[in-house]
């Protein structure tokens, strides 16, 4: 099978996990009898540096011509006094916005030899097994600029949304669980908000099309408890674009590292992209000791939600599951016991592994 791949390296070590993440995916190609064609395209600060741009239209045109887009990371210093049209991070909501990735997936696993890199009791954390559905073009992020300031003197971000793009991202969410252990956590602020308590009137109106689902309301604090005390009481969990950011990133001490976290962020119809839930990292930048799995298992969603490769994403998954048990890891993960291994090292033992 021929695919297009647009591969956005990014900023910080974006470009080293990147590279590691490609030469897993030459050697899916090769196993199982795939060409991948690459095409390389900025985003990020690389972009406002060439281009004055953090997401060019040449980009965006190449997403929009691709069958999937990988991207590595964005952000740095170097940036962070830009105007705020020029930071990096408007190249990633722009992608977003431009290709309508309105559904971002994060799976979180607790791997059983990397239960002693979570500072949880390993009691606690040992089997959490959950996927986060969140909402990825709406709310807070995506507010009125101009209503952001008065002056200097108030300020004011606007939460925004349609009823059409909450029941989108909830009937993902059911749809997710239904492919999983069939519990659904919606998590809202419907006591404050009047944003969640439309998100919650939407889910009580579409639980009755998802009758094997079983489905609980929380709200967005006491989750952000319930993920630290009892993570193994989740299966999905679906909210909206600001508490899944938060959410997402708290799972990850689940995992011990967010350099363990992949994600997909897919569109109604249309091209996918995939990258790792983490930043860019820049004061490891260009050492060879960022972790590259989340980068790896990135491509591993790629391969199975844009590509139907089921096989092909199992088989990176597994390679992955091998080496962590066999004592592999990179240094951001913090385990009593096993063999540390830079970017370019880890990716060779899981094609190794595969």
């Amino acid at each position: 099978m021929d695919k297009n791949i647009l591969v956005l390296p990014g900023d910080g070590i974006g470009p080293e996990i990147m590279e590691a993440g490609l030469l897993v995916l030459d050697k899916i190609a090769s196993t199982f009898n795939h060409q991948f064609t690459i095409d390389k395209g900025l985003i990020g600060g690389h972009a406002i540096d060439e281009e004055n741009d953090p997401l060019p239209n040449e980009t965006l045109l190449k997403a929009k011509n691709s069958d999937a887009v990988l991207l590595g990371a964005v952000g740095g210093p170097k940036w962070d006094n830009n105007p705020s049209h020029l930071r990096p991070e408007r190249g990633l909501l722009a992608i977003r916005k431009g290709l309508d990735l309105y559904a971002n997936l994060r799976p979180v696993k607790g791997f059983k030899q990397l239960l002693d890199a979570s500072p949880l009791k390993p009691d606690v954390v040992g089997g959490s097994d959950l996927l986060i559905v969140r909402e990825l073009t709406g709310g807070l992020y995506f507010g009125r600029p101009s209503e952001r300031r008065d002056n200097d003197q108030t300020v004011v971000d606007t939460l925004s949304y349609t009823r059409k793009e909450m029941k989108r991202i909830i009937v993902k969410g059911f749809e997710s669980a239904q492919l999983r252990n069939k519990k659904l956590t919606s998590v809202d602020k419907a006591n404050v908000l009047e944003s969640s308590k439309m998100w919650r009137e939407i889910v009580e109106a579409e639980k009755v099309n998802f009758p094997d689902v079983t489905v609980e309301h929380v709200l967005v604090d006491a989750c952000a408890m319930k993920l630290i005390t009892a993570p193994t009481s989740f299966d999905v969990i679906v909210t909206e674009n600001m508490f899944g950011d938060i959410l997402s990133d708290e799972a990850s001490v689940l995992t011990g590292s967010l350099g363990m976290l992949p994600s997909a962020s897919l569109a109604e119809n249309g091209v996918g992209l995939y990258e790792p839930a983490h930043g860019s990292a820049p004061d490891i930048a260009n050492q060879n000791i960022a972790n590259p799995m989340a980068m790896i298992l990135s491509i591993a969603m790629m391969l199975r939600y844009s590509f139907a490769m089921n096989d092909e994403a199992h088989a990176i998954e597994t390679a992955v599951e091998k080496v962590i048990d066999q004592g592999y890891h990179t240094g951001d993960l913090k385990v009593k016991h096993g063999t540390k291994l830079s970017t370019s090292d880890m990716a060779e033992m899981i094609v190794q592994a595969i």
